[in-house]
């Protein structure tokens, strides 16, 4: 069964909805330090994934189909991302992740004001495509959409946004930065910045013919500027505040 790793601090913030997930869904090892400490699970089967039932949710290699996640996710409360297979569960944002969402997102919809494209913000599902069998759900902190007639009666979007934002922390660097990345590649997406409110950075990723065009880094008093939308910067400093 697959098995969810959370630092002790994410545990005590939020621990009714770890207690949840423990309950539902998988077992949630505590760290401290990068050391795995303690272990939340429920004493009795899961109502959901039971052992008799592990077939059914997972396949041989501990992954979830596109129709199970479906199914998880239908009148669930938490938030989750489904990257080739895997389920990930949102924590909670600390403050300067959200802070940085905040100027991001402020920039773009002053930037984008009375333009084709618009700016948005999790939470708001995304599904990419990387092949028939490979389907994927996530949830960027910041995302931008030209194609906004491909949002259906219900709301629900069925497009690929054109640049997408994802603020780095410690629970979700690695994800963001190797699969995310990978998945942004390879699923039309045209530019992918990774702002990182500890190095106080953002790292930005052009994308050609589902490979990486060109990276740029931008640090300290620099503006950061969009490759694929001419015009639009925003300042480090005002991203990421004392």
């Amino acid at each position: 069964m697959i098995v969810m790793k959370v630092p002790s601090t994410e545990v005590q913030n939020n621990f009714g909805k770890y207690l949840k997930i423990a309950s539902e869904l998988e077992d949630v090892v505590v760290t401290r330090n990068g050391k795995d400490i303690a272990k939340l699970t429920f004493c009795e089967d899961r109502p959901m994934v039971k052992e008799e039932a592990l077939n059914y949710y997972f396949n041989r290699e501990g992954k979830m189909t596109y129709l199970e996640f479906l199914e998880l996710t239908e009148n669930s409360d938490l938030r989750y991302e489904y990257i080739d297979g895997e389920v990930y569960c949102l924590a909670a944002p600390t403050y300067r992740h959200q802070i940085a969402i905040i100027e991001i997102s402020t920039g773009f919809n002053s930037w984008f004001k009375g333009k084709k494209c618009r700016p948005l913000t999790s939470p708001f599902d995304v599904t990419l495509v990387k092949g028939k069998d490979n389907i994927n759900v996530v949830q960027p902190d910041v995302m931008v959409i030209c194609d906004t007639k491909k949002v259906d009666a219900e709301g629900k979007y069925q497009g690929v946004p054109t640049l997408v934002v994802e603020v780095l922390s410690p629970s979700t660097r690695k994800k963001d930065m190797q699969k995310k990345l990978n998945l942004y590649t390879e699923t039309g997406i045209k530019e992918y910045w990774m702002a990182d409110p500890v190095k106080k950075e953002i790292y930005l990723y052009t994308f050609e013919d589902r490979d990486i065009k060109d990276l740029k880094v931008f640090a300290g008093n620099m503006t950061v500027e969009s490759i694929h939308f001419k015009g639009l910067g925003l300042r480090l400093p005002e991203i990421f505040p004392e």
